[in-house]
């Protein structure tokens, strides 16, 4: 029983503010991950984490995708949308004025302290046929070109896969037919505030850059070998555009805050 008036704790703050789940959300709020990842990263035994995550996972806040390079290994991803959720009723339940209304990010010249740099970003997939280039166009979409972004691929493909293309022209309104997949290589020597794997693969074979740039990982599928269960063609294509679209907001409210240190 409660006292009387005493509102119940919303049961989103007993989930995440217990301090192994927070420091495991703070982790995957950085990057997607794999168990053995989060375990080194928290320095605690490895059923500990994977009882908190499986925790996580049945709260909505936390997703897991098996990893296209090792199938033994699945990656870990925060669901950043049904966090923000949470936090905002859990807000709302205490006070209305504690509701949260997001400021949509944005990276423009004023955005940039005296003396910075706008950021630089790189993506990178196997291919650069549809992931990394769907990610650089809407990330330079999003802003204005008001940053550096290119991608590039360890295993490029002759051209832009076709689907790719059409889902960027007829949802977002841009244009990348005439742009042609790069390899990895010819990046040798170029500085990058960033280097965004969306590749289990790549992720393995991404080269070092110099100035030591800060490594996001994305487990995405590529939508061009869609498994037995789900349609080939354009509608998968449709939703990895979607996904990659709220990650890049999400990823706005990264590149306008100061250079991040780099983590050993």
């Amino acid at each position: 029983m409660t006292l009387s008036g005493q509102a119940a704790l919303p049961p989103f703050i007993g989930l995440v503010a217990h301090a192994m789940r927070w420091r495991l959300l703070s982790e995957l709020a950085r990057s997607d991950l794999r168990v053995r990842e989060l375990v080194a990263l928290v320095d605690q035994p490895q059923n500990l984490v994977s009882y908190h995550l499986r925790l996580l996972r049945s709260g909505g806040l936390v997703t897991a995708r098996r990893s296209s390079f090792d199938g033994r290994d699945s990656y870990y991803h925060l669901h950043l949308e049904r966090l923000g959720d949470g936090l905002a009723a859990a807000g709302t339940a205490l006070h209305p004025a504690l509701s949260l209304v997001p400021a949509p990010p944005s990276i423009a010249p004023e955005d940039t302290a005296a003396g910075d740099t706008a950021p630089s970003v790189l993506f990178a997939c196997t291919g650069n046929s549809a992931r990394s280039p769907i990610a650089e166009a809407l990330l330079r979409h999003h802003t204005s070109g008001h940053i550096e972004v290119t991608s590039a691929g360890s295993h490029p493909k002759p051209q832009l896969h076709p689907d790719a293309v059409r889902v960027l022209r007829e949802q977002y309104d841009i244009d990348i037919a005439d742009q042609r997949p790069r390899h990895l290589d010819t990046l040798a020597g170029r500085r990058f505030d960033y280097v965004i794997s969306l590749c289990d693969k790549v992720r393995e074979v991404c080269p070092d850059f110099d100035e030591h740039p800060r490594r996001i990982h994305w487990s995405i599928p590529d939508p061009a070998t869609a498994p037995d269960t789900e349609p080939a063609g354009h509608p998968i294509f449709t939703r990895t555009a979607a996904e990659i679209d709220t990650r890049i907001h999400h990823l706005l409210s990264q590149l306008a805050q100061p250079a991040p240190e780099v983590r050993p």
